[in-house]
């Protein structure tokens, strides 16, 4: 087969393999607009292209405002309800200075009353000795410092236990000697290198 006749029959086989490919495209569905994708597309195409307005011109029919409400005769109206974001407002927020001086201001007046306990007080001062001993059995039981199974997820005990082979309490080599050491051999893989690439 000469090569003339070869690339004239791929032109003939290519043209008529597109039209094939591209007639998938044509029709569709219409999303219940009566027209399909193709129709629509050349309406929006020509509509953009000419120059007029598309099809017929519709008027808006504008209607004037309706005149004002006015109350009945003799009759007075209710006056405007006062804001409630004032600082009246029992339920207003404190700022932070409003709150702390008007707590200094009950710690002072109360300094010699003996069962009063400011809240501005430290911590320590209120906590017994056996409160912080709870909270901190509670705050290393959050940590997984318990001894038995609680819960469905945690692990049995005897897979706690590491292995008798696994190195216990050796951290191994830091992160700085890890990088400190890669760098050093990079640096000593370059200079042996002769191929400058």
């Amino acid at each position: 087969m000469k090569r003339s006749t070869f690339r004239s029959s791929c032109v003939i086989a290519g043209a008529t393999a597109v039209p094939v490919i591209l007639s998938g495209c044509l029709g569709g569905p219409t999303y219940g607009t009566g027209t399909s994708q193709n129709a629509q597309l050349l309406q929006d195409i020509t509509s953009i292209a000419s120059i007029g307005s598309p099809g017929k011109t519709q008027k808006t029919d504008y209607k004037p405002r309706p005149d004002i409400v006015e109350p009945p005769e003799g009759v007075a109206l209710p006056q405007p309800q006062q804001s409630l974001a004032t600082k009246d407002n029992p339920a207003w927020l404190e700022s932070p200075e409003e709150t702390r001086a008007r707590l200094r201001e009950t710690a002072s007046v109360n300094r010699d009353n003996k069962p009063y306990t400011s809240p501005l007080a430290s911590p320590d001062d209120n906590v017994s000795q056996e409160q912080w001993e709870k909270f901190r059995e509670a705050k290393a039981n959050a940590k997984g410092a318990y001894s038995d199974r609680r819960t469905l997820s945690d692990p049995p005990m005897a897979y706690r236990e590491p292995a008798d082979s696994a190195p216990v309490g050796e951290l191994g080599e830091t992160e700085y000697d890890k990088e400190k050491r890669r760098e050093a051999e990079a640096k000593q893989k370059k200079t042996l290198r002769l191929w400058p690439f």
